[in-house]
């Protein structure tokens, strides 16, 4: 039988909560109840974060290791006291999102299933200029965690050199992220001008550690994700609980936390006792906000240097200024170019390969799909164990982990450049290790006989 709803009184509110012990992490035993009680505990710090803004709701409705569904809309059936803004997107369609402003609206969330927090860099009293300039450092896989947090310190760093204040914080996952308030005075396009233009000054700064370029086949070390900064794109905000085997939470540090911390270290158990010991340390950001006129006046250098825009996401419109948004091992010589490469193979039984119709002068192999990241990494460890002679010539930039998209949900596929590897060496396409497809309801992963 379902279990009983139960009904919370938060601040005067009553949030009715449905399947309270339901279990949302498997790996600690944390239930539902559970996590809405981690909010109530750190509600100043994550209201910081994420309220007064508007959200997007990553509903987790069968748990951290189930497959989450992005719900831009705000549900139809909701409390009168759930407040909603009007969102207009790049495609030109619109959506009511939720803006929590108080603890009640986060229990909420939780009992939707949303396990972090998802706030754009806008405010809801005004939804067209940021007060934020988000830096994502994001690690190509291989990227030993001691480098990001170098990179994190040369980013504080270069925004201190352009007049800005940088607030660290363990991303919870894999990477880190580093906020700086500004005066809410550019729209989008700038603040993403300025962010491609701080990625590649930290880029200059570190150019063994960091990159600031876009294509995955020219990536190294740790790669500066400017084109979080662009409209419509969210990052899971302070006390955010990832979706993670151990429940990491992303939280917010001191600088001279960053050099030793352990992103392990902070989790749903222990992040409430930190709060309650030190409070919060980014209490202080939204009195630090500074101008972007340092960081546009960098952009205009490059510009005047003759860089051009950097490549924005796919789904967006081409902009003026961009270059070709084709990977350069892709692209044509000359205007009378034919095209060079050849286009790779598919996996038996696949009708399309690593590069699907295009060309490419890259020995690319294609390995995995799966309905998770996890399942497609358990793909990769499958076929290093086959090729282990292979494996010790791949670059962490060599193997390319993508997310792509399928009818409701995202997907994973990994693909290997065999670049390095000498060409007598070079495996052929094989079946791959995990064979998933997308495009078939209720298909799951199926693993290689």
């Amino acid at each position: 039988m379902p279990e009983a709803k139960q009904s919370l009184d938060i601040g005067g509110t009553t949030v009715l909560v449905s399947n309270p012990g339901k279990v949302y992490f498997p790996g600690t035993g944390h239930t539902k109840l559970d996590l809405i009680r981690y909010y109530l505990a750190v509600a100043d710090g994550a209201l910081r974060g994420a309220g007064g803004r508007p959200n997007v709701l990553k509903r987790f409705v069968n748990g951290a290791e189930g497959e989450p569904f992005f719900q831009k809309r705000a549900p139809d059936k909701r409390p009168d006291w759930i407040e909603t803004v009007l969102l207009s997107f790049p495609s030109g369609r619109t959506a009511e999102e939720v803006v929590p402003r108080d603890t009640a609206a986060l229990a909420w969330r939780v009992n939707l299933g949303c396990i972090d927090l998802n706030p754009h860099p806008v405010r809801a009293e005004d939804l067209d200029h940021p007060d934020e300039l988000r830096v994502d450092l994001d690690p190509v896989p291989g990227v030993e965690w001691a480098q990001i947090l170098q990179v994190a310190l040369v980013a504080k760093d270069v925004l201190k050199d352009f007049g800005l204040t940088g607030w660290p914080k363990t991303s919870g996952s894999r990477g880190f992220h580093i906020y700086a308030r500004i005066e809410p005075r550019w729209g989008f396009t700038d603040v993403r001008r300025a962010a491609v233009a701080l990625a590649r000054e930290i880029g200059r700064r570190a150019p063994d550690l960091a990159t600031a370029q876009w294509w995955k086949e020219e990536r190294h070390g740790v790669f500066v994700d400017y084109n979080q900064n662009a409209k419509d794109r969210t990052v899971a905000s302070a006390y955010s609980v990832r979706p993670t085997r151990d429940a990491r939470v992303s939280t917010p540090l001191t600088w001279p936390e960053v050099p030793g911390c352990d992103p392990a270290a902070f989790t749903v158990d222990t992040v409430p006792a930190r709060f309650a010991e030190i409070g919060d340390p980014w209490a202080g950001i939204d009195e630090a906000a500074g101008s972007l006129e340092p960081l546009l006046a960098l952009a205009a250098g490059h510009e005047a240097a003759g860089l051009a825009d950097a490549p924005w996401p796919p789904h967006y419109d081409k902009q003026a200024g961009e270059p070709p948004r084709v990977q350069p091992s892709k692209r044509r010589t000359g205007d009378d170019a034919r095209p060079s490469g050849t286009v790779a193979p598919p996996a038996p039984g696949k009708s399309a390969g690593p590069t699907g119709r295009r060309r490419s002068t890259m020995p690319l192999i294609e390995v995995a799909r799966a309905a998770t990241k996890d399942e497609a990494m358990a793909g990769l460890e499958l076929w290093k164990q086959r090729h282990p002679a292979v494996w010790p010539y791949l670059e962490p930039a060599d193997v390319l982990v993508d997310s792509m998209r399928g009818r409701s949900y995202s997907w994973t596929r990994i693909r290997l450049n065999l670049r390095h590897v000498p060409e007598a060496e070079r495996p052929a396409q094989e079946p791959l290790e995990i064979d998933y497809d997308p495009w078939t309801q209720g298909e799951g992963p199926r693993r290689r006989g």
